[in-house]
């Protein structure tokens, strides 16, 4: 049965809605900021969505702030320029901040006050790896195949290409993104093993992350990703949107799963600064903080907003996509199959189920498959988890800036988790149904058949 686009604008403009109120005649009250002229940096996916609202609808302005958002090549140009000082902060992979305060990769202390989103990606696989997938794929009473699809349907695949000593070369965006640690998961899932950066007996170090890997995963930069899966250059990625919709469009690659799927209401991206930045701008930080939550908030909070996001969005010096390709998944739905579209109201999350708030949990999460992959090749304690997440995690200065939006009229209490000690609760909502519990990350870590200990 066709999606039809009017109802299921009205269901996503109705939970969006659900306990959201807007106050947009209220204004800022401004603070003492340090530095009134910023620049931050984005790469193109829907996700610096908050970032570009918030300078768009003129949040930044009401703090007092002239920002320019400035599109980066990638993850890594991104990083080291934020780490510089090229760029005051920056739209980052959760992973980013994380790892380069625990020292994987480039080192430097970084906080976090704020998260960009929730859910937000897709694992795309080409035309011909699809064709033989599908027929594995369990299906409906339509002949529809049955969502979410796990990578079952993958393994005689893999395994072929793997006894013929050209095993399958897949994409994701960069070694500590979201989008690497969630293909790793639906394929370990599923039995297949997508490789280790470290060996524990010998300690060889692997920086492209293969050892012993029955799937060969790689970085390609997310707006490259439809090029290199028609190139040939690999059979399939995670990435973010339009990425995956703009492969259907193409005709090159079938969408199999979102990242709702492998894990829901997943944390995806952060707006990542320096601690040293913080530092010597703390106020400006505060304001930036409140600019973005009132972004997130305008984002979630109905369907014309997300109409006219996406129309923004569309624009060369944003994503630069074509509309029809971001409102697929902005809107409500999400295209597998081309015509194979269907209802995903939180696809896309920015402030609803409290997705804008830099949950420890979240942080603990990132650094338990940093473990499990071998980026981090220590055994740490439970406690050691709980205080890096306190290092990097900043929620009292979330909780700062929603209490001067609350005194300003844009808010009332109960649109954020006041009283929470920083951990969300505990759920099984992934694809292979394991249990996560952010205050036993060791427990956590030993759970899995595929994964160091």
């Amino acid at each position: 049965m066709k999606t039809n686009r009017r109802s299921v604008l009205r269901t996503l403009g109705a939970s969006l809605a659900a306990g959201l109120v807007l106050t947009q005649s209220a204004s800022a009250e401004q603070l003492d900021i340090e530095k009134p002229l910023l620049k931050f940096g984005f790469i193109k996916l829907t996700d610096c969505a908050p970032l570009v609202i918030a300078k768009e609808k003129g949040f930044f302005e009401d703090e007092g702030l002239i920002v320019e958002i400035e599109a980066q090549a990638n993850w890594k140009v991104l990083l080291d320029r934020v780490i510089t000082g090229e760029l005051d902060g920056a739209h980052m992979l959760a992973g980013q901040p994380i790892a380069a305060t625990v020292g994987f990769g480039t080192k430097a202390d970084f906080y976090v006050s704020y998260s960009l989103d929730y859910n937000g990606n897709g694992i795309t696989v080409s035309n011909d790896i699809w064709d033989q997938m599908k027929p594995n794929v369990a299906k409906d009473a339509d002949g529809k195949p049955i969502h979410p699809i796990p990578a079952d349907s993958l393994v005689p695949i893999v395994a072929k290409a793997k006894d013929a000593g050209s095993p399958l070369q897949m994409g994701m965006v960069f070694p500590v993104s979201t989008h690497n640690y969630e293909i790793r998961y639906w394929l370990a899932a599923a039995g297949i093993n997508p490789g280790f950066y470290y060996e524990p007996s010998s300690k060889e170090v692997n920086i492209p992350g293969v050892l012993n890997a029955d799937v060969i995963l790689s970085v390609t930069p997310p707006p490259q990703m439809p090029a290199t899966l028609e190139a040939g250059t690999i059979v399939g990625y995670c990435v973010g949107e339009p990425w995956n919709q703009q492969a259907v469009i193409k005709k090159i690659g079938v969408p199999v799963t979102t990242n709702y799927d492998i894990w829901k209401n997943n944390p995806e991206k952060v707006f990542g600064v320096t601690k040293e930045w913080t530092e010597e701008h703390p106020q400006t930080w505060l304001a930036i903080t409140k600019a973005l939550i009132r972004a997130g908030h305008w984002l979630d909070a109905g369907v014309e907003n997300r109409v006219e996001a996406v129309k923004i969005l569309s624009e060369p010096n944003y994503v630069g996509a074509d509309e029809a390709v971001i409102a697929n998944s902005m809107t409500g739905t999400f295209e597998f199959e081309a015509g194979d579209k269907r209802d995903m109201p939180d696809f896309n999350v920015f402030f609803r189920h409290h997705a804008s708030y830099p949950w420890y949990s979240d942080c603990v999460w990132f650094l338990t498959q940093m473990t499990r992959w071998g980026q981090l090749t220590d055994q740490q304690s439970d406690e050691w988890y709980a205080q890096k997440a306190k290092d990097i995690y900043r929620p009292d200065i979330y909780e700062k800036a929603a209490r001067l939006l609350i005194e300003e009229g844009h808010f009332k209490e109960s649109d954020f988790p006041f009283g929470t000690d920083g951990y969300r609760p505990v759920t099984s909502e992934f694809i292979d149904g394991n249990t996560y519990d952010g205050k036993q990350p060791n427990a956590y870590i030993k759970s899995f058949d595929i994964g160091l200990k």
